[in-house]
This record gives structure tokens, sequence and C-alpha cells, in this order.
């Protein structure tokens, strides 16, 4: 089956610093130090693809064989959380900016997931839940860290929105080709994701 590998590498790199950014604004939410940050972000970013290789036998796992995922991940955290600093608390728009964040981290990890799965040879039905656990664990680590309830406990579509869209990638990459594919899964779950953020906002400003 063909997959999007000609996407795969700015995709995962884009992932990573979309949720290294969600990190770094967290970090300062939570009253972390600029290396708290780094940790955190590092955690989140590479949480997920690092549970994904783990399961499917991908050792040594992707970011320390490539180390531009460091790269992105690092200079991204303290940018972020610097950004942080400069946002009025109290009105949301840290967590509001969070939440973009991660919804966007979810969509293409999910993506890059599943691709991940298919190239290791493994079935369709279970390459969607591969690429789940990589869209959902680093938030959820990233969470877990900031003595948080993670997104993937609350009643609000989180990984059930990253194995529909997993789905929706696998069931028309055969007539969409890859790229197209790719495309409609990423955007039904960044939609579908913000929708609920919309109708469903998270309560804490600070």
């Amino acid at each position: 089956m063909e997959t999007l590998s000609f996407l795969f590498l700015p995709l995962s790199l884009l992932a990573t610093g979309v949720m290294a950014a969600s990190a770094g604004i967290q970090a300062h939410r939570v009253h972390m130090d600029p290396f708290g940050a780094t940790v955190l972000a590092i955690a989140t970013s590479m949480g997920g693809g690092t549970l994904r290789d783990l399961f499917l036998g991908l050792t040594p796992v992707f970011w320390i064989i490539d180390t531009r995922y460091l790269a992105v991940a690092v200079p991204v955290a303290l940018v972020s959380f610097a950004f942080a600093t400069r946002m009025s608390s109290g009105n949301g728009r840290r967590l509001q900016t969070l939440m973009r964040f991660d919804a966007i981290g979810l969509a293409l990890f999910t993506l890059t997931g599943v691709q991940v799965a298919l190239d290791a040879g493994i079935a369709p039905v279970m390459a969607i839940v591969i690429g789940c656990v990589t869209g959902t664990a680093g938030g959820m680590i990233r969470d877990l860290l900031c003595n948080m309830t993670p997104s993937l406990l609350k009643e609000d579509l989180y990984a059930t929105l990253s194995l529909i869209g997993g789905g929706v990638y696998l069931a028309l990459l055969t007539y969409l080709g890859d790229a197209l594919a790719a495309g409609v899964g990423f955007a039904f779950i960044l939609t579908a994701r913000l929708i609920v953020l919309q109708v469903k906002p998270p309560r804490d400003v600070f």
C-alpha cells in the first residue's frame, strides 16, 4: 500500500514543533523555568513517536537516530515559553493557543503514526491504533507531568477523533492517493477537534 512517504519527514518535524510549542506554553502556565520547559517539550513532542517505535520494535527510536527532531523541539520550546510570558493571564488566551497547537499535533502525529505502522507491515486496523497512540500519547505525557488530567481521559473526543481520522486516511488512500488522502484526514481531525474545543472550551484560564 502506497503511503505519504515523501511527506513523512516534513510532517513529522512540523508535528514535533507544534507539540513542543504547546509544551512551552504549558510550562509557563504551571510556573516551570526554561529548562523545565525544554524537558517538557522533548517529552511531549517525542513521547508518542517513542511509544510507537517501541511497540513496533523499531530501535533505536527515531529521535536518537535523527537529531533534527531535537533541533526543532528545543528552540521551539524556548521561543514559545518566552512568547507565553508576554501573553496576559486570566483571559484564557494561553490555554486556547496551547489547545490549537495540540490539535494540529494530534492530526499530524496520527497520520505519521499510521504510515510508520504500515511501513512496518502492520495490519491496517492495528495501524490505526498505532496512529492513535502516536497522536495522543505526547499530549497525555505533557498533562501528566504538569499534574493535570489528560484530554485523553476527558469526554472531549480526543482519542476518538484520532482513530476516526486515521481510518479516513486509510479508507481514502487507494482512491485519492497519499497526499490528498492525508490532507483530508488531517482536515477532518483538526476541524473536528477545533469544533469540540469551541463547543466545550477548557475551563481553567490561568
